[in-house]
């Protein structure tokens, strides 16, 4: 388990019963088991400046790697959510990362966290009721003893707000990425942007959104 989040009861309380319900499970588990923590890895409390909320990973074997949203370096084409998340940000900032990869946003304390952790090969949702939702709802908690920025991507993740503690806290809130819904208020929503100036305005570092390099590819060409 992370060290950082170690003492989240969610790891004592709830994680036995979920494994003993994933060693019980005969189907192909996505993301393999040692990439199940890596948001949290990556991103401990003392360095999370912004929380991203996904759903659960992605059901197709090679993609998931235990980062909401993200994929490793050589998939492609990119998943559909995603490419759309390029899209506003090549619309926002003028350029997208090369790749699907993630994690340069979690070294910068971008905490790219799913509600669920796992999945089915070719299920979506197949273990939304495993209880791994308790872990983002102690995420949130333990997050928001701080200012933070939360990105609420949709209503299943605009759902879990009332666990974000009141504080001075950037919250967004617009439509999910997804192909349908996308066009119902994520595209021209500026979320890069907003979380910049805040930043900026609080005297802390920007997030390069655009890492490992600024290009003027479309994200259709990644």
């Amino acid at each position: 388990m992370p060290a950082g989040w170690a003492d989240l009861p969610f790891f004592s309380a709830d994680l036995p019963a979920i494994r003993t319900a994933l060693a019980g499970d005969p189907r192909q588990i996505l993301p393999p088991a040692p990439q199940r923590f890596t948001a949290l890895a990556l991103t401990p409390p003392e360095a999370t400046r912004v929380v991203i909320l996904g759903q659960d990973p992605y059901p197709t074997p090679g993609h998931a790697h235990g980062l909401a949203f993200s994929v490793d370096p050589e998939v492609s084409p990119l998943p559909r959510s995603l490419r759309n998340i390029y899209k506003e940000l090549q619309a926002d900032l003028g350029a997208c990362p090369d790749t699907g990869d993630l994690r340069p946003w979690a070294r910068q304390g971008v905490l790219l966290l799913n509600t669920v952790l796992s999945v089915p090969a070719g299920e979506a949702n197949g273990h939304k009721s495993l209880g791994w939702q308790e872990l983002a709802h102690q995420v949130l908690d333990h997050s928001s003893r701080r200012p933070t920025a939360y990105v609420l991507w949709g209503k299943q993740a605009q759902a879990l707000a009332k666990h974000i503690r009141p504080g001075d806290h950037l919250i967004i809130e617009t439509a999910h990425p997804s192909p349908l819904s996308a066009r119902r208020g994520f595209f021209g929503s500026r979320p890069f942007s907003t979380i910049n100036t805040w930043l900026a305005a609080r005297g802390e570092p920007p997030i390069t959104w655009t890492a490992p390099r600024a290009t003027t590819r479309s994200p259709n060409d990644v």
